[in-house]
């Protein structure tokens, strides 16, 4: 059934007149076997077929990238609530909110400082520093009898300190 009609049969046509074709059209039939070069008009659709096809796998990887970053930020910050949590419970650690609180206050003492350093010169330390200073220099060979001076420079210096702790506070 069907058994005639598949089978292909070969027919031959003979011409007695020859066939020929110019040299130019030989040419360029080689030219079109043998060149692999892609036509400018086909070469510019693929190009842009494959351009698009980047741009979707780029988009696609970017957004896979920004998935898995905020996957790992939600499990890093999890992590970190739950530690905070069991230090919280043990009583002798302060949450993250409270520890910039004090963070906070250490830098405005250290910037009062910094300001009271740089305002204040206290001229009382230094008349008694001078005093010091002159003794040495008018007794070179007998700096033990400066006693006096260098125990007022000790007073005055301990009490600069304790009003700096004390501004402290």
């Amino acid at each position: 059934m069907g058994a005639s009609q598949s089978k292909s049969e070969e027919k031959v046509f003979t011409t007695e007149t020859p066939i020929s074709f110019s040299p130019d059209v030989v040419d360029r039939l080689a030219a079109n076997v043998t060149s692999s070069e892609v036509p400018a008009e086909r070469q510019l659709t693929l190009d842009g077929h494959v351009r698009a096809r980047i741009q979707a796998e780029m988009a696609r990887l970017r957004k896979e990238e920004e998935e898995v970053r905020a996957k790992i930020e939600a499990a890093l910050e999890k992590e970190n609530l739950d530690r905070e949590k069991t230090l919280a419970t043990d009583g002798d650690v302060k949450d993250s909110a409270s520890l910039l609180n004090d963070l906070e206050e250490i830098k405005a003492k250290v910037e009062r400082f910094q300001e009271r350093k740089a305002l204040v010169d206290y001229p009382e330390l230094k008349g008694i520093q001078e005093k010091v200073l002159a003794c040495y220099r008018n007794q070179p060979t007998r700096t033990l009898d400066c006693w006096r001076e260098v125990n007022q420079f000790k007073v005055a210096v301990d009490q600069l300190e304790q009003k700096f702790v004390k501004s402290l506070q």
